[in-house]
């Protein structure tokens, strides 16, 4: 029998998770039936989702034996909205253990972007036993840059994004997200402005939990070293959102590859997106 490719319908699921006294209605899509399970965490852009940002990964993962869990973290896609006042990684990272808990799933690899790649790290640091092989794609430590100037051009544009969602600060923030935007069509840009205002709540407490709590994502870089699983490490030699730190020109994410024994760096002609960015070195 043919493979028969994953649809986002058919594999969307949803779990209740308990959260500061609250109760969080999580959406997440369950593919495949693998022995092993990778869990895509996406990044903090408005308007994504773990389907929308892995869309072009799943079904390789799934015909190549993996059971794949894409997250829609609280306040993006089909997820409860909240106002984060607190580490914004370490909420992802234990509304991701309730939902593997919940679904007995004992390891996992993770794979995240940006927001999802310091969500997990926080999620590896304080659940090292349950993490077999980590990717971090384009996600910073959270940690100050002597070398960037802050707050980053890339983090300016979403941050604008958020407060004006119109197609032209779209354009202008993935004009920064992606190396080569020419497979960007105009259709895309659509269907995602749609997605982002169709859940204004998103984009409102978004702006309010930055309000309540400027730094959303805490330094994680001091306990990089105790990160002891496989880590790979894909940083766009062009991104211009997170700082791990441009001390190296050849290699932006040194310092971090350093800091955990097990790790790889891969580089290239990519912004903070590298699934959505082609030109590889």
């Amino acid at each position: 029998m043919s493979y028969q490719p994953q649809t986002e319908a058919a594999t969307s699921r949803f779990l209740n998770v308990e959260e500061a006294g609250k109760t969080l209605r999580i959406h997440f899509n369950d593919c495949g039936q693998g022995d092993e399970t990778v869990v895509l965490l996406h990044g903090s852009g408005p308007g994504a989702t773990g389907w929308a940002n892995f869309s072009r990964n799943i079904d390789p993962l799934v015909e190549a034996g993996y059971r794949v869990i894409l997250l829609d973290c609280p306040g993006w896609g089909k997820s409860d909205s909240i106002v984060n006042s607190g580490s914004r990684s370490d909420l992802n990272a234990r509304i991701l253990k309730s939902v593997v808990d919940q679904l007995d799933i004992a390891k996992i690899h993770l794979l995240g972007n940006s927001m999802g790649g310091h969500s997990s790290v926080a999620f590896t640091l304080n659940w090292p036993e349950r993490v077999g092989k980590l990717v971090l794609m384009g996600g910073g430590t959270g940690g100050m840059s002597l070398f960037t100037p802050m707050p980053t051009e890339g983090i300016k544009r979403l941050n604008q994004l958020y407060r004006q969602p119109t197609i032209e600060n779209l354009k202008l923030m993935m004009d920064i997200f992606v190396f080569d935007t020419s497979d960007l069509t105009d259709a895309l840009f659509e269907a995602r402005l749609n997605n982002m205002l169709s859940r204004r709540d998103h984009l409102e407490n978004f702006v309010k939990s930055l309000e309540a709590n400027p730094k959303q994502f805490p330094d994680f870089g001091p306990r990089l070293a105790e990160i002891k699983a496989q880590t790979l490490i894909v940083w766009g030699a062009t991104t211009a959102l997170c700082r791990w730190m441009r001390v190296c020109v050849c290699c932006p994410a040194l310092p971090v590859l350093n800091c955990i024994s097990s790790a790889t760096v891969v580089t290239g002609r990519s912004g903070n997106m590298p699934t959505l960015s082609i030109n590889w070195c």
